[in-house]
């Protein structure tokens, strides 16, 4: 990794760099990911299907599309006993989180003879992701758990997963695993643009729903950008990325551990480092250079520290912090001395991991807290996925006769300020049919 001092053209250069490579999508992407979505929504299961087969599983049957409770029941035997009891550590904690989350509708009277309010529903059905991972070969069962659980803390009536099969039409059983322990309701083998439109839209095995979240590809990302505002969706994430600011006290060798774990994601994804000591800095450089060389993935994190990774001097830890908060990384961490001191000064970061002992990971499976996270600076402007993304809040307002001609005279004006003459109108007419009642409250 390059290391620079900041500030300096230099720095600034190689971070404009990484800050502006955003989420872009190009034309030839759009309309391809366009003609698909449109394509189901016409025909329905027959265009789902197609795609299936062109570029999953190329012996896919209609009735094998939605996976049957058979499947997920024999799912269970052929996982270990230690997946098991790692995963209900998982869920337990997950779903501990996300209930201090939980709203309650409520009510106000203060004012007299007027009583507001707000009703908190969740949605009636929401669609999880699930991405494939590396054609099937590796279950991404944390999306199972992220996606899921907060839509069933919420009280969202039907779950529904998709995920990509396999070329002979399975899927991993560690999913349906994970997915029957959550209480996913329906499961289907599909993935892509073609599953988003499915879920969007309807198909005559698939019913629409009313949100759709999840990680996935490009096409996934995009085609859920298209479909939002048809449906709700939870964000459009970009590539991943971390940022760790560390100073004389951070381990070398745990840091640069956690800058590869997300290089190791996507070559697009970025891995930065704060730092007010040069010593530091050269010695996460050497640590990145040892641990790169091991890697599974060692050609997707070279790529990534290459064009996107970053070591930067800072004067101190505070305009580590500010800049951080400029660059409102997805995964903040904070190896310093005292990380509780600078909680209050963070504005911007999808989560915040504090101490040596907080890796990223730790919040990617376990901790609670929801591992869908706004990337590429978007965290100055949204959230963490959460439990929020599976209700709907709507207003209650009720108005006795006294209140009403308290106010009238006011809303008249305000709408005639606007030019809406039926506005205003609609509370005049009242004002006509109770002439005694509006000279003695709207003195």
């Amino acid at each position: 990794m390059k290391i620079f001092k900041y500030p300096s053209k230099e720095a600034e250069a190689r971070l404009l760099s990484i800050i502006n490579r955003g989420i872009s999508f190009s034309r030839k992407d759009q309309l391809s990911v366009s003609r698909i979505l449109e394509d189901v929504r016409k025909n329905g299961d027959r265009a789902l299907i197609r795609y299936i087969r062109k570029f999953d599983s190329p012996s896919m049957a209609p009735d094998s599309l939605k996976v049957t409770r058979k499947e997920i029941d024999s799912a269970s035997k052929m996982v270990g006993k230690a997946f098991i009891t790692s995963l209900k550590r998982a869920i337990g904690q997950i779903e501990s989180f996300h209930k201090q989350q939980i709203r309650m509708s409520w009510t106000n009277s203060e004012r007299g003879g007027v009583l507001l309010g707000q009703i908190v529903n969740p949605v009636d059905a929401a669609g999880i992701y699930v991405p494939g991972g590396k054609g099937g070969k590796t279950p991404l069962v944390s999306s199972v758990l992220m996606g899921a659980i907060p839509a069933k803390v919420a009280g969202v009536r039907r779950v529904v997963m998709v995920t990509p099969p396999t070329k002979d039409g399975s899927i991993d059983p560690h999913l349906f695993v994970a997915a029957k322990m959550v209480g996913v309701d329906e499961i289907y083998k599909a993935g892509s643009a073609w599953a988003i439109a499915a879920l969007a839209y309807g198909t005559e095995t698939i019913q629409k729903v009313d949100v759709i979240v999840g990680p996935g590809n490009i096409y996934v990302t995009l085609a859920k950008k298209i479909v939002s505002g048809t449906v709700g969706i939870d964000m459009t994430a970009g590539p991943s990325e971390i940022l760790v600011i560390a100073d004389k006290s951070a381990v070398p060798e745990y840091a640069a551990a956690d800058l590869l774990s997300q290089a190791e994601h996507d070559a697009l994804a970025s891995s930065i480092l704060l730092t007010d000591s040069m010593e530091t800095a050269n010695a996460v450089n050497k640590a990145v250079e040892v641990q790169i060389k091991k890697l599974e993935r060692k050609d997707i994190a070279e790529k990534s520290i290459s064009k996107y990774g970053a070591i930067m001097v800072m004067p101190d830890i505070s305009v580590a912090i500010e800049l951080s908060n400029r660059i409102a990384p997805e995964h903040l961490e904070l190896q310093i001395k005292n990380p509780f001191e600078y909680i209050g000064k963070i504005r911007n970061a999808g989560a915040v991991f504090l101490g040596n002992y907080t890796p990223e990971p730790v919040g990617d499976y376990i901790a609670g807290p929801n591992h869908v996270l706004p990337t590429a600076g978007t965290a100055r402007f949204s959230s963490a996925l959460s439990v929020d993304n599976f209700i709907k809040k709507t207003s209650l307002i009720s108005y006795s006769k006294d209140a009403f001609f308290r106010e009238a005279k006011d809303i008249i004006r305000l709408a005639e300020t606007e030019g809406l003459g039926a506005h205003a109108d609609s509370v005049r007419v009242r004002l006509k049919k109770n002439p005694n009642n509006h000279k003695i409250q709207t003195k």
